[in-house]
């Protein structure tokens, strides 16, 4: 094996996993500029469907589409190398954070910082439901229940069920995960 290419593809994804902000989806258009326009690896044709097979695939888009332009241009070799170098940055940055996190937790300024986030979480986290469950007209001042997603009255009762059962009975978030799959599934 080329150690000079790997060498090439593990600069090029570890580049695109540091500079990337935006998820998966905003990465596809950085390595495409980067293995088809720039380096040649790979034909547009050839690109496509590597996006369209990693969409379809388990997994996180990014990661799936650096391992198969890795496999692509390399083998095996390049597809484990591309997708060490993409999801390095990430680790390295968590890496730091969690260390530096170790170091000063105890001190007031992180207390302090912590304590704030937390209604912070709890409120973007409520706005995601609410934006999933309601539809926001501002130019009309108007707010509807988008029905794609509570469709019908058995869509409430899981809700109200999910409510009840994660506040006040305290149940694990994984069984009430597993609980509504299965309730969906028989359901729908």
């Amino acid at each position: 094996m080329d150690a000079g290419l790997l060498l090439q593809i593990f600069w090029t994804f570890f580049l695109i996993g540091l500079f990337n902000f935006g998820g998966g989806g905003a990465m596809i258009s950085l390595i495409q500029s980067q293995v088809v326009t720039l380096k040649g690896w790979i034909s547009e044709e050839m690109f496509t469907n590597i996006v369209a097979v990693s969409q379809s695939t388990p997994g996180p888009i990014g990661i799936n589409c650096a391992t198969y332009v890795g496999y692509e241009v390399a083998g095996v070799a390049g597809s484990a190398v591309a997708t060490l170098a993409l999801v390095l940055p990430s680790f390295l940055v968590f890496f730091a954070l969690v260390k530096v996190y170790e170091k000063y937790r105890s001190g007031a300024l992180v207390g302090a910082v912590m304590t704030a986030l937390k209604p912070a979480v709890v409120g973007m986290l409520g706005a995601a439901a609410l934006i999933l469950m309601f539809h926001f007209d501002i130019a009309s001042a108007s707010v509807g229940v988008i029905r794609e997603n509570f469709g019908d009255w058995t869509s409430w009762a899981l809700l109200g069920g999910t409510l009840i059962a994660s506040l006040w009975r305290k149940v694990n978030p994984i069984a009430l995960i597993v609980a509504g799959g299965v309730l969906g599934a028989i359901i729908y």
